[in-house]
């Protein structure tokens, strides 16, 4: 963790993996929601996803623990809500993956929400990083 990376307050949530607190943008380390135009079968499973991620923080702060920056000069962070890890929250809860290129901290969320059928788990999709590549 680098400290300087480290924010903390009120969050903007922009997508189901992304989100804006103060000045800076940051990705939440070790998942990947879908898009925010991203159907999962017969669920807007991108714009679900963001709406769960607003659930989640409601108004309360949100504590970042950054970790490098990406290509897009956002945080890379692992972020709490009322000491609650936001990202194993999300995928838990069926509404994104874990990023296994980047991290196994969520793969034991994502093998629970699988098995219960939770959120995208409920129908076929594909998976963002294939979305985003066109395999719609």
């Amino acid at each position: 963790m680098i400290a300087d990376l480290d924010v903390s307050g009120s969050a903007y949530v922009i997508d189901g993996d992304t989100l804006r607190i103060g000045d800076e943008r940051i990705r939440l380390h070790g998942i990947d929601a879908p898009e925010l135009r991203q159907t999962c079968g017969p669920l807007a499973c991108g714009a679900e996803s963001r709406a769960r991620l607003v659930a989640i923080i409601g108004r309360r702060p949100v504590n970042c623990t950054g970790r490098s920056r990406d290509r897009y000069r956002r945080i890379i962070a692992t972020c709490r809500v009322a000491g609650r890890d936001i990202a194993g929250a999300l995928v838990g809860e069926g509404w994104a993956l874990a990023y296994v290129r980047y991290s196994r901290d969520y793969l034991t969320e994502e093998t629970r929400a699988r098995r219960q059928r939770l959120g995208m788990w409920t129908t076929e999709f594909v998976p963002p990083e294939d979305w985003r590549r066109g395999r719609r």
